[in-house]
């Protein structure tokens, strides 16, 4: 059975068996995975950019913020639809439109995620500052230091879980819940709170200029605070793995990533990774229960989105109220230090110890959710795109990849401060971003809805708002282009 090559346009999906739709469960157990895009997005756009440009061009682009964060809604949708429905990774739905799409996507990908170790070097800018320690080793030293320690920390803990999914979801709750936690009372702090209503007033358009020209060289930062205002890039793409690992819809029949620690029922689940998908069939009890996953799918995206936006827009607010009026920037090895202000106006030194740990915290979590989720990918199209790539199961492909991505990361953090090389890896994964929303069009509205029951179908408001963001991402990628080569 092939389950991998393209569906023709007479049986679109003609090779997936079609089973029903496994109940709905309780919302405690099925919400998660937007949670953890909330999590992972918070190690980029909210903590370094967003304040970067806040505290250097004041409220000038804080109008636009709103607006990226809703831009990924339709993605999310179009994304996680195609998972609920097939229990296939998004990846194979790309090869599915076209092989040469899927390739390039794939080459694109693997080029964005290459410099992902800057996470773990940025939250090593707080734990250095925190602790000071090795102290021979200079601010940079240090910095490598801890990075490479919470990588170490971060690996055994993934080899020695049950289900790795499992690690993921738990370890991001906490970084949510804690950094939601502590932004909101740095918020309610009097020098704060004096600075809100002309902050809130900017969110509704541009406030004019900013005192402080325009920096050429900013517009990478720019492009990558809109495209990271949310979870942009391939990072967008984790998403459908997430729910995958986490049964959602027609993934429950799909197999989970299992640790080296596991009991019966892990080998079990392990076992059916990489099959093939299940369509959803016609039957009244799959009629019954969609509704109910579609809701849910709505649900799962905006608590990664709206929670993302809650959280960016309070870091801005921080950036505005007190690192702009003393011109402090995070930059190079300081990307956590300089924002130890948002808690240090709190809570006095007890707050900048505070916010160092929460920051390391958000930052490297990134590493963590990264390496799993890259290679997930990885793991998922070498084992159905390379021949003879079967001799091992798609777990073992998993910890190959890891173990070189951990490798390469650890290399790239050399080359560079964190802060360029997550530039280098926006720029590259923009690309996809672009190319993305034409391509869930294809995917879900002309190769997958003929195979759907009428009732499964997505609506035409749908298509369009997924036509907004195209329109939205490409005028965005032209502008950079004027901007940084003309």
């Amino acid at each position: 059975m092939n389950i991998d090559g393209p569906a023709t346009a007479s049986a679109p999906f003609a090779e997936l068996p079609r089973r029903a739709l496994p109940r709905f469960p309780s919302w405690w157990v099925a919400l998660g995975p937007g949670i953890v895009w909330m999590a992972l997005a918070q190690g980029s756009g909210e903590l370094i950019w967003w304040p970067y440009l806040v505290a250097k061009y004041g409220l000038t682009f804080l109008w636009l913020l709103v607006p990226a964060c809703l831009l990924q809604y339709p993605l999310n949708v179009e994304i996680g639809r195609y998972t609920l429905l097939t229990g296939e990774s998004i990846f194979r739905g790309f090869f599915r439109v076209s092989p040469w799409l899927g390739g390039l996507l794939w080459v694109l990908m693997t080029l964005s995620f290459l410099w992902f170790g800057a996470f773990a070097s940025a939250g090593g800018t707080a734990m250095a500052a925190l602790t000071g320690f090795p102290g021979s080793f200079g601010v940079r030293g240090r910095t490598l230091f801890w990075a490479y320690s919470t990588i170490a920390v971060f690996f055994v803990a993934m080899a020695l879980s049950n289900v790795v999914y499992r690690l993921i979801e738990r370890c991001m709750k906490v970084v949510a819940l804690v950094t939601v936690t502590g932004l909101l009372w740095a918020c309610t702090q009097p020098e704060v709170t004096a600075a809100l209503p002309t902050f809130l007033s900017a969110l509704g358009g541009p406030p004019g200029p900013s005192d402080r020209g325009w920096d050429v060289n900013d517009s990478t930062k720019l492009l990558t605070a809109i495209t990271f205002a949310g979870l942009g890039g391939f990072w967008i793409l984790l998403y459908s793995y997430w729910l995958q690992d986490k049964g959602s819809g027609m993934a429950a029949y799909s197999g989970r990533i299992t640790g080296l620690v596991r009991g019966t029922a892990e080998d079990a689940a392990d076992a059916r990774v990489g099959t093939t998908g299940h369509l959803i069939d016609a039957s009244a009890e799959s009629a019954a229960e969609w509704p109910r996953w579609r809701r849910y799918l709505t649900v799962d995206a905006l608590v990664g989105i709206l929670g993302n936006l809650l959280t960016t827009m309070m870091t801005c607010l921080l950036a505005y109220a007190l690192l702009y009026p003393r011109g402090l920037l995070p930059e190079e090895y300081d990307l956590a230090v300089v924002q130890s202000t948002f808690f240090e106006v709190s809570w006095g030194p007890i707050g900048r110890v505070l916010f160092l740990l929460v920051a390391a915290a958000f930052l490297t979590d990134t590493w963590l959710a990264t390496a799993d989720g890259v290679s997930r990918m990885q793991a998922d199209l070498i084992y159905t795109r390379i021949p003879g790539a079967r001799r091992l199961t798609q777990r073992q492909w998993y910890y190959v990849v890891l173990v070189v991505l951990t490798a390469i990361t650890c290399f790239t953090m050399l080359l560079d401060a964190p802060g360029p090389l997550i530039l280098l890896s926006a720029v590259i994964g923009f690309a996809g971003t672009v190319i993305f929303p034409p391509a869930l069009y294809v995917l879900n509205y002309r190769r997958l809805k003929p195979a759907l029951p009428a009732w499964a179908r997505p609506h035409l408001l749908e298509a369009l708002l997924l036509g907004v963001s195209f329109v939205v991402y490409a005028i965005l990628a032209a502008a950079y282009v004027w901007a940084t080569f003309f």
